[in-house]
């Protein structure tokens, strides 16, 4: 039993509910049920229950803010909704997302303890139904306060956290007593779990109360070493239980929707239906009734024709869902997500998609982008950051939509094959994971392949789950295996390496024991000065001299806590000491690539636009790549302007200053753009900075070993820029002496061609100008001759007469001039049969001729092909006199 010290002390009453068998507290003695959905209808729309007046959700955030500020709490700055810092999730699903794992797992501090936070939140789980039941959304705000209680430190608990809940809505927003009720709950979420109270007034779950004290490992709860106080108040249902509107959206996006119905000329629709619709709809389950059978039902209970009402919330849903997704879209792209076909991309695509057909089957017609602006304005005070990146915004959906109609298009050819496919394998029509495949590989939305298919009178059942489907499977991150040289069991009982590569980057030579060999090729030494392959940065190579001979190392991983070294040759004795040789040339040009990558991805960031995040990274010799975020290949121009910043920072020979630092220390100083290589998992940072603090020109947290200053990278230059996946692009460059020899190919290159030409390297362009309109008078002369050729081709045909056609075969290597020869030969004699053989391939032109007779007698002889009425093309690899033959019969 969950209970809380003010239950007892203002008599509140433990009852079970009948219905859903929940235990709640109350302080009614006639509440039967448990005052949660479906047991309990809304019971606050177009009566709300609090006796205060806010005028908008900004009013209610700073009012729960300042209540635990009051209450000592500290108030720290929302998130990004990415989750840059989790390797797990792709975006920020909960307050307690924030802290995840780092706090959550006892490693690092929290930032403020307790602390009070309100944290923008995105959540697909239940996609399909936002815009439907009247209080889903995507995007929402979840205010918290959060306490972290150490075994040697208490901050507070179950009592304190629902006294503060009672005290809150009561208090705050003047909720009688009697109205609220506790559900015991059991919560679950990023890998923590524990028991809780569900804070519920007239039906709505306003807040929920977490007491989160577990970790989830493989389905079981193991004790965390910390009891975490995780709270989530809904900021949008709070301020929909205040304003009693008949769904949550009118209430949060009111101003918008006005805008957007004014805009669209959709009526706003009848307040008592949509209020009496919506209690019901919110009762329903989608997952048990569908949404169309639901609709009748509700209906039925209000009194009103089923198609009129469908007339009536169509279009609404359709608006609903344009608000929700629209607010979570920018909130996403803000952040510097690009819509694309994988990771948070595919994610901030499908709701982009989603809204557009929504709207498309109300049969609203208008630019989305136009739409999308409106709301940018709406939502440019509470979320600058959203307003800063508007451009940007309207740029990539805009981009999206005339992809999307794009797509449209494709819609009943792709049907068609699926379909095809799939009667070939014994399969009819298409099921739910047909329509998956057919939305991630060709972008087709389940309604469009069903409209499809009807036409072609197949019947396909869209699930009404069918996006938070596809969502559940996009929402985490792929984790790869990762893979170790040796099994973690051989070397556990190892101490730590000691990395010498981190004392002194500079450092060639040393000195160690071999702590242990495996294998007869893995060896394990005390300390190293061998970097371990990591954060794209390949393993160190080199040699290690003994007593014994010398190993030549050939790579170095980390397992766990230590490195190991595979050699061959003389290995090493356990025992003995070594003296370890690195590579310098080759480790000083790849210090040279790792320092040069922070520069130029910087670079790009600086001229491509803030929405530029790392998606991967190779450092390596002679050549590099960095992969980026980016909805688009970059102009030659952008290019050189990225490259002469980064050369700049060379020129200027800016400090390289590497720290190590507590997480939150770092986060606080630098934020989450330490991450633009990726997650560092450790409870203390290693910060690359490169320029001095008043004004560093690139901070990351980076496990890689780099340069002093900016001056030793030397020429950085980018070698080629390609696109290769949809919101990804790749830049593959080269710094130090690398570059300077691939500057010097260009150049011997260049020199080469314009000798070719008559000409030096400095009238390279000249020469290929002159050498261009050579070609194309060259080209002019050939197409006249070929002209001149082809007529008298044509004209000397040798053709036999069959009946009243004729026959003429010749063999043409030249497929455009058998093209001419056909066109002039046939157009003067539309009862001729024109043979070209060039090898195997056989193509048949008529003036008029059906070719098919001609076709199917072929076939009969080994020809395998086909075409058009006067026109057939395939192989054939027998005699031409029974080609000839087979012909004749034909016709």
């Amino acid at each position: 039993m969950l209970s809380a010290e003010i239950f007892r002390r203002r008599g509140h009453i433990r009852k079970q509910c009948p219905l859903c068998k929940s235990h709640f507290w109350t302080l009614r003695p006639d509440q039967e049920v448990c005052g949660d959905q479906p047991c309990t209808p809304y019971g606050f729309i177009g009566n709300p229950p609090t006796k205060v007046a806010v005028e908008s959700l900004r009013d209610v955030r700073e009012r729960f803010l300042s209540f635990f500020e009051r209450h000592g709490h500290a108030r720290i700055k929302r998130y990004p909704v990415v989750a840059r810092w989790r390797d797990d999730v792709y975006l920020v699903g909960a307050s307690i997302y924030d802290f995840q794992p780092w706090v959550t797992s006892g490693a690092v501090p929290p930032p403020a303890n307790p602390l009070t936070i309100s944290q923008p939140s995105i959540r697909l789980t239940d996609v399909d139904k936002v815009g439907r039941s009247g209080r889903h959304l995507t995007g929402f705000e979840m205010m918290a306060h959060h306490a972290f209680n150490y075994p040697d430190k208490y901050v507070y608990w179950i009592d304190e956290t629902t006294e503060y809940a009672y005290r809150f809505f009561t208090e705050e927003l003047g909720i009688p007593p009697e109205e609220i009720t506790f559900k015991e709950s059991m919560w679950e979420g990023g890998g923590n779990a524990g028991e809780c109270f569900e804070v519920l007034v007239r039906g709505l779950e306003a807040a929920t109360l977490v007491f989160m004290h577990y970790e989830v490992k493989d389905g079981k709860y193991v004790e965390l070493p910390l009891k975490i106080v995780d709270t989530g108040y809904g900021l949008e249902r709070i301020y929909w239980l205040i304003k009693g509107t008949p769904t949550i959206y009118d209430a949060v996006f009111g101003p918008y929707l006005a805008k957007v119905r004014e805009r669209l000329g959709v009526p706003e629709p009848p307040r008592d239906v949509m209020a009496k619709a919506s209690i019901y709809f919110g009762q329903m389950d989608p997952e048990v009734i569908s949404l169309d059978k639901a609709y009748d039902i509700i209906a039925e209970k209000i009194g009103v024709d089923g198609k009129w009402l469908r007339e009536v919330v169509k279009p609404q849903e359709a608006l609903y869902v344009l608000a929700d997704h629209s607010r979570t879209v920018a909130w996403m792209i803000a952040d510097g997500v690009i819509p694309s076909n994988s990771g948070a991309g595919y994610l901030a695509r499908l709701l982009i998609r989603r809204a557009l057909r929504g709207l498309m089957l109300a049969g609203v017609d208008a630019p989305l982008v136009e739409l999308f602006d409106l709301h940018l304005k709406e939502l440019r005070y509470d979320y600058p950051e959203v307003w800063e990146a508007r451009s940007l915004i309207l740029e990539l959906v805009d981009m999206e939509e005339k992809k999307y109609r794009e797509v449209l298009k494709s819609a009943p050819a792709v049907v068609k094959r699926a379909l095809e496919e799939n009667r070939r394998r014994g399969k009819a029509g298409l099921d739910k994971e047909d329509l998956v495949t057919l939305y991630d590989s060709y972008g087709l939305p389940p309604e469009v392949v069903a409209e499809a298919a009807k036409s072609m009178g197949i019947e396909v059942k869209v699930p009404d789950d069918f996006y938070s489907l596809l969502a559940s499977r996009h929402v985490r991150r792929e984790k790869g295996r990762e893979a170790t040289l040796v099994e973690m069991a051989k070397v556990a009982d190892l101490p730590r390496t000691r990395e010498l590569f981190y004392e002194d980057a500079y450092m060639r030579t040393f000195k160690a024991k071999v702590l242990r060999v495996i294998d007869g090729k893995y060896v394990v030494l005390d300390q190293t000065a061998f970097y371990a392959e990591g954060g794209g940065q390949p393993a160190d190579t080199g040699v290690l001299r003994h007593s014994g001979g010398v190993a030549k190392v050939v790579d170095v991983q980390r397992v766990g806590h230590v490195i190991v070294h595979v050699v061959e040759g003389d290995v090493p004795q356990e025992g003995s000491e070594v003296v370890g040789e690195v590579d310098w040339e080759r480790r000083y040009a790849l210090m040279k690539m790792h320092t040069g990558t922070h520069v130029l991805i910087q670079s790009i960031r600086r001229v491509l636009g803030p929405h530029i995040w790392q998606a991967g990274a190779q450092k390596d010799i002679p050549f590099s790549r960095i992969d980026v975020t980016h909805y688009k290949l970059p102009t030659p121009e952008e290019v050189a302007k990225i490259e002469r910043l980064a050369n700049d920072v060379v020129q200027r020979d800016l400090p390289v200053y590497v720290k190590v630092m507590p997480r939150n220390e770092a986060e606080a100083k630098y934020g989450f753009i330490l991450y633009q290589g990726g997650v560092v998992p450790a409870r203390e940072i290693r910060v690359v900075q490169i320029g001095p603090d008043d004004e560093p020109y690139d901070v990351q947290a980076c496990g890689g070993t780099h340069l002093r200053r900016t001056g030793e990278i030397g020429l950085i230059k980018v070698h080629k820029v390609e696109r290769i996946a949809d919101g990804v692009v790749r830049f593959i460059f080269t710094t130090g002496p690398h570059a300077v020899a691939y500057v010097q190919e260009l150049e011997r290159q260049a020199a080469e061609a314009a000798a070719l030409g008559g000409g030096s390297k400095e009238e390279l362009v000249e020469v290929v100008k002159r050498l261009l309109k050579r070609a194309e008078e060259a080209e002019k002369k050939a197409r006249h001759y070929a002209e001149l050729y082809a007529a008298a081709l044509a004209e000397n045909l040798k053709a036999e007469a069959v009946g009243q056609r004729r026959l003429a075969v010749v063999e043409l290597d030249d497929e455009e001039l058998a093209k001419r020869v056909a066109l002039l030969a046939t157009k003067r004699d539309p009862d001729l049969v024109l043979v070209v053989k060039a090898g195997e391939r056989v193509t048949i032109y008529t003036g008029g001729v059906d070719v098919g007779p001609i076709v199917k007698a072929l076939r009969e002889i080994g020809f395998r092909g086909g075409g058009s009425k006067t026109f057939a093309q395939g192989v054939y690899a027998g005699d031409v006199e029974k080609l000839k033959e087979a012909i004749r019969r034909a016709l």
